[in-house]
């Protein structure tokens, strides 16, 4: 499966269409500290989800990236963390860690962190981030409380669906506030073992899939 790792996206191989006209795309882009542990479990399950619900992972405009806040610029995974995505089944091949840089956040149409202080890092980067900006566990509540009816159908494309999602969570913020501080954190698996590894996985599993369910339109396969 190395179509999707080109360019480090789900969706595209250049963002260029005919004669070189700009695709119509979505970037997500994940951040957790490392990008070997969270963000890269994170961004291949949200691969494996889109490839899944939309048969085709180059089809829809998606581009799915991670990096981290102090990125082990060229590192691979950990190999925890690739055990946890052959848990579920997902590709792990390809993968180089990141540095997150003011780029990643300019083109970034959404953009989920692992924690809150991941958050406020890459909103105090500037670029206009704050309103696309979240950590996985808060989107995940504010997807689940959007009323998944009043965003676009797939048939317009799952671009402008998701351009929409965003813009629908981001207006639910300040009225749905999480129960705990703490229930907005995913924690840093780094250096623990692989049941804890597989834990954190689990915690991320569970919040994508609401997340990918109301970005395609199309429910988890029984």
């Amino acid at each position: 499966m190395t179509a999707p790792d080109a360019g480090r996206g789900i969706g595209n191989g250049d963002e260029t269409g005919t004669f070189g006209l700009p695709r119509d795309t979505f970037r997500i882009l994940h951040v957790s500290t490392g990008n070997v542990c969270r963000s890269p479990i994170t961004e291949r399950l949200t691969r494996h989800f889109l490839a899944d619900r939309l048969g085709d992972p180059l089809w829809g405009g998606l581009i799915v990236e991670s990096a981290g806040t102090w990125g082990h610029e060229g590192a691979p995974m950990e190999a925890n963390a690739a055990a946890v995505l052959a848990d579920f089944g997902a590709d792990a091949s390809g993968f180089v860690g990141r540095e997150l840089l003011d780029e990643h956040v300019i083109r970034a149409d959404l953009v989920l962190t692992a924690t809150r202080d991941h958050r406020a890092q890459v909103i105090s980067m500037g670029h206009s981030a704050g309103l696309r900006t979240f950590t996985l566990k808060e989107f995940t509540r504010l997807v689940r409380a959007i009323d998944t009816a009043t965003l676009p159908p797939l048939e317009d494309g799952v671009v402008a669906r998701a351009r929409a999602l965003v813009r629908a969570a981001a207006a639910l913020r300040g009225w749905l506030l999480a129960p705990t501080a703490e229930a907005d954190e995913v924690y840093d698996p780094y250096g623990a073992p692989l049941t804890f590894f597989r834990s954190v996985g689990g915690e991320i599993h569970q919040a994508l899939e609401p997340v990918v369910t109301a970005l395609t339109g199309v429910p988890t396969r029984a």
